[in-house]
């Protein structure tokens, strides 16, 4: 009787117990260099699939959404396509129905690394000499000389308008030293007539 019950006890066992998610790709805890183009999640026994009843999340850091369309369920296999390209923590959120009938969920997490900054450039002196103009050459010989630039036809001297200037300046002040020069003499010459007109009036 006791056989017979651990016997019923262990057959049962196996037929209660729910499927159970028994690996991924990329896997719980990994590091991969991009994300990949999908995820695939494998369970210990197939899967039922009436539509919605399977359902995969896979959301980064920011909790921006990174699947694209809706999971496919082939067996024990569920394959769910991703978009975008989200680096750092990606978290995954499942949920299936087991053969039993029974719907089951879990959780795991892997990383992808952050996307690498373009290199900038760098221009670095060349050490090659530079190439010389050879003597039979004549458009080097030519770019090599270089033109003197034309001088600007509009440029005016300004030194005969300097000179000008001071002539100007000198013959304007000769002019008023002499008419001042005039007036004093003429001055002096009233006062002398009127002066020599009191005298004689006094005699």
């Amino acid at each position: 009787m006791v056989l017979a019950l651990v016997a019923l006890l262990w057959t049962a066992a196996p037929a209660s117990a729910h499927d159970e998610l028994v690996g991924s790709d990329p896997a719980d805890g990994a590091t991969v260099d991009v994300l990949p183009a999908q995820i695939t999640l494998s369970f210990s026994a197939e899967l039922l699939s009436d539509g919605s009843s399977t359902v995969v999340e896979v959301t980064d850091a920011a909790g921006t959404s990174l699947t694209d369309g809706a999971p496919a369920v082939s067996g024990a296999m569920v394959t769910q396509p991703l978009t975008g390209d989200g680096s750092g923590a990606i978290a995954v959120a499942w949920r299936v129905v087991s053969s039993d009938g029974h719907p089951i969920a879990g959780e795991f997490s892997f990383t992808a690394a952050e996307a690498a900054p373009a290199p900038t450039p760098t221009v670095t002196p060349s050490s090659a000499p530079s190439p010389t103009a050879s003597p039979s050459s004549p458009a080097a010989s030519t770019s090599a000389t270089p033109t003197p630039a034309p001088a600007e036809s509009g440029a005016v001297d300004p030194l005969p308008w300097i000179i000008g200037a001071v002539v100007l300046v000198v013959v304007i002040g000769l002019v008023v030293w002499w008419l001042g020069a005039r007036a004093r003499q003429q001055k002096q010459v009233s006062e002398d007539r009127t002066a020599g007109r009191g005298d004689s009036g006094g005699r």
